[in-house]
This record gives C-alpha cells, sequence and structure tokens, in this order.
C-alpha cells in the first residue's frame, strides 16, 4: 500500500478506472468520455477522479472561483440579500444542465466543469463593466474585452490550472445569449485551433458551438438559469410591478414563474434533442420564439431600466480611474500599490503568465479579477484623500 499523498495502489487504482469505464459504457455513444480528455501540459495526477471531476475540483479551488461570491449578477446597485449573486447563477447553471445531461445520458463529470467556471470572467458590474472595460482595453491597444475570454485567460494562463480542452472549450462557447434554436457540437482537432478560436473569441467574431454536446448543454442551461430568475429578481426588487405583463406568447408557452419557465425549457430541450444520433441539443421553434419574446422583454422592462442605467457614467469614470491608475503603478514601480500586493506578487499566479503579460493586460486582468465590493474600496482610495489619525508616525 502506498503511502498518504504518494498515489493510489495499483490494484485500487485499475479497480476504479474499470468501475468509471463500466459506467461511461452506459452514457450515450455521442458523449465524452474520459479517454477523450486532452490536457495542454499533462501534469501527472493519479488519484479516484475522472479527469473531468478533477478540472472541477481545480476550478473550484482557484482564487477566481472565490471571489463569486461578490460578484452581483444584474442588480449590482441593489442592497437585497435575496436577489441573484454570481455564485447563485453558476449553481443553478450546474445543477440544471446536469439534470438535463443526465436525461440526455451525457457526461455530468464534464458538465459540472465547465458550468462551475463559466462566468469566472465576469467582472465589477455586470455586462455594463464588461462593456466600460472593452473600450478601455481597445483604447489601450490590447484588443476588446469578452468576459468568456477572460474564464479561460484566468484558468488557462494567470492561474495555469491545467484543464482538459474539453472543459476550456465549453467555458469558452458558454454565452448564452444569442438565439439559437439547435446546436450541434464542432470539433476542435488539437490545442492549435482551440488557441485559435480564443484569439477569434478575442477579436469579436461569432462564438463557435462548442466541442462536446455536454458543453452544448452548459450553453443552454446559462440561459435557463438566468432568464426567469432574472425576472423574479426584478418583481423582488420592485423594478416590475403587478401591473407588467409578460408578452402573451410567454404566458401561454413559457408561463409567468421561475419555475414554469425552467420546468417549460427544461422538458422542451429533451423532447427535441438527439443525443443518440445526430448530435444536437434543441428547442422546439415555439418554445425558441416564446424564449426571443421573453429576452426582448427583459431587455427593454430589466437590463435598460433607467432605475439600472441612470448610476452607469459613474461607473464609467471608476473603470476610467481605477484602470489609469494601475498603469500609472506598475510604470513607476509602485510596490506598494495593490495591483502588486494583491496580484502580481502574490503565490498564486504563472509566472509564465507575468513574463509575458504588458502593463495593460496586467491592469485588464487585476480589475477583471476584482469583486464589486474590492472594486469600490480601490476607486475612493484613488479619489478619496488618505486622512491621518492624531500625527504622522
Amino acid at each position: 500500500m502506498s503511502k498518504p499523498g504518494s498515489g493510489l495502489d495499483g490494484g485500487l487504482e485499475s479497480s476504479i478506472r474499470a468501475i468509471t469505464a463500466k459506467r461511461e459504457s452506459l452514457l450515450s455513444p455521442l458523449a465524452s468520455i474520459s479517454a477523450d480528455a486532452l490536457r495542454r501540459h499533462n501534469r501527472k495526477a493519479e488519484d479516484i477522479r475522472t479527469p473531468y471531476s478533477r478540472d472541477t475540483d481545480r476550478v473550484i479551488h482557484t482564487r477566481a472561483y472565490t471571489r463569486y461570491i461578490d460578484k452581483t449578477q444584474v442588480f449590482s446597485l441593489v442592497e437585497n440579500d435575496h436577489i441573484t449573486h454570481r455564485v447563485i447563477h453558476v449553481q443553478l447553471v450546474s445543477k440544471i444542465a446536469r439534470t438535463i445531461g443526465r436525461c440526455l445520458r451525457l457526461n455530468e463529470d464534464l458538465i459540472e466543469a465547465v458550468a462551475l467556471g463559466h462566468d469566472i470572467g465576469h467582472i465589477p458590474y455586470g455586462h455594463f463593466g464588461e462593456n466600460c472595460l472593452s473600450a478601455l482595453c481597445e483604447q489601450y491597444g490590447i484588443g476588446k474585452f469578452f468576459h468568456n475570454v477572460q474564464s479561460v485567460q484566468f484558468l488557462d494562463k494567470i492561474e495555469d490550472c491545467d484543464l482538459t480542452m474539453q472543459v476550456l472549450d465549453g467555458i469558452l462557447c458558454h454565452n448564452g445569449e444569442s438565439d439559437d434554436v439547435k446546436i450541434s457540437p464542432q470539433p476542435c482537432p488539437n490545442w492549435l485551433a482551440f488557441d485559435k478560436k480564443v484569439q477569434d473569441n478575442a477579436e469579436g467574431r461569432r462564438t463557435k458551438p462548442p466541442m462536446t454536446l455536454e458543453g452544448c448543454v452548459v450553453k443552454f442551461a446559462d440561459t435557463i438559469a438566468y432568464i426567469g430568475r432574472d425576472l423574479q429578481d426584478a418583481r423582488e426588487v420592485g423594478l416590475i410591478g403587478p401591473a407588467v405583463r409578460l408578452p402573451r406568447e410567454c404566458r401561454e408557452i413559457l408561463g409567468t414563474t421561475n419555475r414554469e419557465i425552467i420546468n417549460t425549457l427544461i422538458y422542451d430541450l429533451l423532447m427535441h434533442s438527439d443525443t443518440e444520433n445526430t448530435g444536437c441539443i434543441s428547442y422546439s421553434h415555439d418554445v425558441e420564439a416564446a424564449l426571443i419574446s421573453l429576452r426582448a422583454f427583459s431587455r427593454i422592462h430589466i437590463y435598460e431600466n433607467r432605475k439600472l442605467t441612470s448610476e452607469r457614467e459613474k461607473v464609467k469614470r471608476m473603470y476610467a480611474t481605477l484602470f489609469g491608475t494601475c498603469l500609472d503603478d506598475l510604470e513607476n514601480e509602485t510596490k506598494g500599490a495593490k495591483i502588486f500586493t494583491d496580484f502580481i506578487d502574490t503565490n498564486w499566479i504563472s509566472q509564465n503568465y507575468l513574463r509575458t503579460a504588458t502593463f495593460a493586460e496586467l491592469a485588464r486582468d487585476f480589475i477583471a479579477g476584482m469583486t464589486d465590493r474590492y472594486f469600490a474600496k480601490r476607486y475612493e482610495e484613488c479619489v478619496i484623500p488618505r486622512k491621518v489619525e492624531g500625527k504622522f508616525s
């Protein structure tokens, strides 16, 4: 028997692998199995987990995952303990996607890893914050900013988790905002092709489908998790009152509550997907049309509601101030600055990343990793003079 921490006993390892193979033999013939897993570095790790289960653990042990706890979803400037934060959203996506995957005989380990990691690149103040940071990135010559690309940046480059291509690809391709009725996986043969796919995304070209059916499921589950929940939260904070009715097709086809909407979308997806022959994840046309209508309703009544957007100019100025301050600190080598003490000089960042990143990229990645609360605190330090208590020490 091997010593604790030194790896598995050979017989036990073989037995566990046999059990895993037997379990995976019950999956759909188009599902992803452990033998498919591709790692960039393939660092040796012998344990009882499947490759995708190992990826899940690597994701949840990152610093970036821990910061989900204080990243808001839609209502960044509303203090209410009963609205959805990013950490709840990714759990909902994981649960919904695993439910769908189980019914379709897909690999739940892969689904869980993609779901829990998919929004790690989201930044303070949600999608509007993403627009602000993207404009600054273009201004300083490092291209546009997209949270799905940033998720890969955190996990593959900054914290260097050596995740499988299947997991990183699902994270990259997760965006649930597009109006896709039907998605079929598109193979990604090697790491060169994957890196090209990341670059295409970074340059704003339309995201290609995930390389696995599991990734396709997460893409749909992302929408299922937020579309009704955002409606529920909007009612919770008084943004949508009793007098505001959903469009008729939404009420009649999807329902009016988060529970009804989730139930309808999952059942419709299960009825119209094919994971045994052609390999696709799909809604019916009627349900997708109703979902598009609900997205349009939410855009007007929630996401672009004046009550939510009235402070945006202030947020834009906050981003500009912080980005400029970070660049100044880097150029002046201000070692006591937070970009050094809380980011560059920590022991959890890849040294290879630090050797190759430009100042603008370092500023981008430091700000992108901030929680809403940390972001506001750093801004206050930039604009409010520091007071001395009593006397200078």
